[in-house]
């Protein structure tokens, strides 16, 4: 691909308001790989190079998260590898779920978080988190896996899912719970990026380009996130959740 200035240009635009709201709730897929379809690139190399500037950002915010102590350190020990070993096996498994019948599943999932969010108005809005039961711990690890899987195959609203988890689960408020939620989804890119490494599907030289600025974009939201706290992630949780079923819609639809 050549790397002229306007494709430069037009890779960190993408990429920053992508990881601005990556960094937070998920989502940000739906900004830059369509960029990068955009310019033209192949689908399969596009989504291993949206996973390498993925990481970059997943990294980023979950640093920044991290340092503001917003996160919970003994759930993420028990977690980060359930999720790694999860997004392992999806981007390694040949599916037998036909791709169009798990969008369908992905729609209704979606919907039903977005309007169980939009109508439980106190949702997420105060940490509920009681300690870890044998209860909790026993459904989040296979969900976690579940997520993880699913992140490695097909990847639309898995931040998403995870701040949901997390909030609904365990009881966080959405600040704790964006934070876990990045770095559940670091661990989830960086085994499906190994793994497109390893097949070669990745174009390093424009991935790093839209990596640096995620990094930036990434940093500031989740700066963000943490200043302004559950008024500004919930109804961010609100606008990607409702955009990413808007367009899987859509793909549906006119796909078909």
């Amino acid at each position: 691909m050549d790397m002229d200035v306007t494709t430069i240009l037009f890779l960190a635009l993408f990429g920053f308001v992508a990881a601005f709201i990556d960094s937070t709730v998920g989502g940000g897929g739906l900004i830059s790989l369509p960029a990068l379809l955009g310019l033209g690139m192949p689908p399969y190399l596009a989504l291993g190079t949206n996973k390498l500037a993925g990481t970059i950002s997943s990294a980023t915010s979950s640093v920044t998260f991290i340092r503001s102590g917003k996160f919970d350190k003994k759930l993420m020990l028990i977690l980060f590898p359930v999720s790694l070993i999860g997004a392992c096996f999806g981007a390694k498994t040949v599916l037998f779920v036909p791709q169009e019948l798990l969008k369908v599943l992905v729609i209704i999932m979606m919907a039903l978080i977005f309007v169980y969010t939009l109508f439980n108005k106190r949702f997420g809005e105060m940490s509920n988190f009681k300690g870890y039961t044998s209860f909790t711990l026993g459904l989040g690890i296979p969900l976690t896996f579940l997520i993880g899987f699913y992140d490695g195959f097909f990847g639309p609203g898995t931040g998403s899912f995870f701040v949901f988890v997390m909030v609904l689960l365990f009881g966080y408020d959405f600040v704790i719970a964006a934070g876990n939620g990045r770095i559940l989804n670091l661990a989830s890119n960086i085994a499906a990026l190994t793994v497109f490494i390893l097949e070669g599907k990745v174009i390093f030289v424009t991935g790093l380009v839209m990596g640096v600025a995620m990094l930036l974009g990434a940093s500031l939201g989740a700066r963000m996130a943490i200043k302004t706290g559950v008024r500004y992630v919930r109804p961010l949780f609100l606008i990607v959740s409702i955009t990413l079923i808007t367009k899987m819609v859509y793909e549906l639809i006119f796909s078909s």
